[in-house]
């Protein structure tokens, strides 16, 4: 599905079959089990992608495993920005964000660490890039996505979200909260990052509603989520009621630019 319709079409920022011009930015904290075993899968899928691994400091040595293996990769695809404290999801992406942005990569794509978003079905989102989506997001929740392994009550936590977001925001996206995304670096060039101080499922709402806003197109694209294997989810109630607040905040204001429009 698409949303958006003003998206103007990017021919130059276009990914190479094997993932060219592409970087995938990977927050962590506490992976060091997860780390390598999500790398392997990642290049062998798609052998010319760039990765930047984002680390909060982790205690478990995550950051000296990414260092290791940066420097054990020849082709100089792997990449490592440390970070001095862990204070968010979101603000990790940012500065993942900002480091791709300051080089000539054309798509930059948000995947977690710990194997559930599947490396192997990273090129559904870049062939929709290519095909002119300019935010292509990896849905659960639209025909042919799948939940694999998921706590019954993370998914009706997760289902509800997006509901209410959607429902919220008058927004036709059905998995606003999915962490699995590539945008065209000409989108993160025009939303006004600086502006974003959010974490969590409300980071990944905030950045694609102001993609929405925008007027790009953004594009659904089905993908299989599956449970992590190795470790804990790090999703907080705190972080549930800032997207709470946040989502209505945001469509109060939506309806009322609509109304004074009117």
């Amino acid at each position: 599905m698409a949303a958006g319709t003003d998206g103007a079409q990017h021919p130059t920022e276009q990914v190479g079959p094997t993932g060219e011009g592409a970087l995938v930015v990977i927050p962590t904290f506490n992976e060091r089990d997860n780390l390598p075993i999500i790398l392997t899968r990642l290049h062998e899928a798609l052998p010319g992608i760039g990765v930047l691994v984002v680390d909060d400091s982790s205690p478990d040595g995550t950051g000296e495993v990414a260092d290791k293996l940066a420097a054990a990769d020849s082709l100089s695809r792997i990449h490592v920005l440390h970070r001095t404290e862990k204070d968010g999801l979101g603000r990790a992406y940012l500065a993942g964000f900002a480091w791709g942005l300051d080089r000539d990569y054309r798509v930059i794509i948000e995947m977690d660490a710990d194997g559930s978003h599947a490396p192997e079905q990273l090129s559904r989102l870049l062939d929709a890039v290519n095909e002119g989506a300019d935010l292509a997001i990896g849905s659960r929740y639209v025909p042919g996505g799948e939940l694999v392994n998921w706590p019954k009550r993370r998914e009706l936590l997760s289902k509800g979200a997006n509901t209410y977001a959607r429902l919220a925001l008058g927004s036709s996206i059905r998995d606003i909260t999915a962490g699995f995304r590539a945008y065209r670096r000409s989108v993160l060039q025009t939303i006004a990052l600086h502006d974003v101080d959010s974490a969590g499922y409300c980071f990944q709402i905030d950045l694609a509603w102001r993609t929405l806003q925008s007027g790009f197109i953004v594009r659904e694209v089905p993908i299989t989520f599956t449970e992590r294997a190795i470790g804990e989810s790090k999703m907080s109630g705190g972080v549930m009621t800032e997207a709470f607040l946040q989502v209505a905040k945001w469509g109060i204001e939506s309806r009322r630019k609509k109304f004074s429009r009117s």
